[in-house]
């Protein structure tokens, strides 16, 4: 099916429903929870295209939401993540699949470190903050279709209430996504394969996000960003682990 193993499919449709549960918790990790798990069966690439489209698909359920919580800062960090993410894009057509596969599972395991890593009194001014986060969210968006780890830390680690900071993320994948899937398109990285594929693993996803939705009406600020760390952290050290074993 769509020239993968059935296992790889089913493989597939159980990691999009814990990224779906855990996009709908956090308001990221949707691409950093599937891209890994994906790329161990098909092109790293072609994984990237499916989790963008993915991130797409969903982030259509949630224009509400975000219309009524996000937060303005998603203006600025959008604008520069759209300016950056190009070179994002270079890297990942330039580097050879092996090296894209590990740096993807590197992605993954830097996310989970730099929610949980404490910074003590450590701080920085909020528009350099934001810059860095604009310059990150699009190089990681380009290059692994994960803007997550460039903007977690501004929001799991800012003074806005959750809400706002996971409405705030999922506004700025929503535009992101349709834009760097287009350019992928363009550029010859993936096509009519990878959009069904995703299509295919929406229903899981949707499931998915729907359980994170309710679960996230249910936890406290700390319990919120605990449970994030966690699930990212395991996701980016199983897909390490398959790679090393590799």
């Amino acid at each position: 099916m769509l020239g993968l193993p059935l296992e790889a499919i089913a493989i597939a449709l159980l990691t999009a429903l814990a990224a779906g549960f855990v996009r709908g918790l956090a308001g990221f990790g949707l691409s950093v929870v599937i891209v890994p798990v994906l790329a161990l069966t098909m092109a790293p690439k072609e994984a990237v295209l499916v989790g963008n489209i993915s991130l797409f698909l969903i982030g259509l359920t949630d224009i509400g939401r975000i219309r009524r919580d996000a937060d303005r800062s998603a203006i600025p960090i959008t604008l520069l993540a759209l300016a950056c993410m190009p070179i994002g894009l270079w890297a990942l057509v330039t580097l050879s699949a092996d090296w894209a596969r590990l740096l993807i599972a590197m992605v993954s395991l830097g996310a989970f470190v730099l929610v949980v890593v404490p910074l003590g009194k450590v701080a920085m001014p909020r528009n350099p903050a934001m810059g860095l986060s604009g310059f990150f969210t699009g190089f990681f968006g380009g290059f692994a279709g994960m803007p997550g780890p460039g903007m977690a830390p501004f929001y799991l680690r800012g003074r806005l209430e959750p809400r706002a900071a996971r409405a705030s993320m999922m506004a700025i994948f929503l535009v992101l996504t349709p834009l760097s899937s287009l350019l992928f398109i363009l550029l010859g990285v993936g096509g009519m394969r990878e959009v069904l594929l995703a299509l295919l693993l929406f229903p899981a996803v949707l499931v998915g996000d729907l359980f994170g939705h309710a679960a996230f009406g249910r936890v406290s600020a700390r319990q919120w960003q605990v449970s994030v760390a966690l699930v990212l952290g395991g996701a980016a050290a199983g897909a390490l682990y398959k790679l090393l074993e590799g």
